[in-house]
């Protein structure tokens, strides 16, 4: 092989490998994710997920919001509050959708810029937080995406 070859597929391997570390998460799962309600910070519990990071992928599936959260302290909130959704983590992801689930019947919340409104109805409330990575270049590709459950108590 000439030199010239090899300076040419070293630079080719270096560029793909530099794009994809681009587009790589940080972490081996991931981010923790609390919700805020009030002065108050509360863990959630990770669900399923797919993650792809340092090109090594991942997948594991859990059961839903109602079987995960079953032995753990619902949340107390009142009436009509704001929670807040909290994620430290960079990039944020591109794609998110909250999901309530109440006497096994399932509805999307809205939520905007990570808040939503607690119903005024009193009784518990599940929750699926789901997001989503997606390649910035194919919007069908996916480095990760997290679901997220807790569940809320109305007073």
């Amino acid at each position: 092989m000439s030199k010239r070859l090899i300076v040419s597929l070293l630079f080719i391997l270096f560029t793909f490998t530099a794009c994809s570390q681009n587009d790589s998460l940080k972490g081996d799962k991931p981010p923790k994710t609390q919700i805020k309600v009030g002065n108050q910070t509360y863990e959630t519990k990770l669900g399923t997920y797919c993650w792809e990071s340092k090109g090594q992928a991942e997948c594991v599936d859990t059961a839903g919001p109602i079987e995960l959260l079953k032995d753990e302290k619902k949340i107390p909130v009142k009436a009509g509050e704001v929670v807040k959704i909290v994620m430290n983590y960079s990039p944020k992801p591109g794609e998110i959708h909250l999901n309530e689930i109440v006497n096994n019947k399932e509805s999307e919340v809205i939520i905007e810029n990570n808040h939503f409104t607690v119903p005024t109805k009193k009784g518990i409330y599940y929750y699926s937080y789901g997001v989503y990575w997606r390649d910035k270049k194919d919007k069908h590709v996916s480095h990760g995406d997290a679901f997220y459950a807790f569940a809320l108590e109305v007073k």
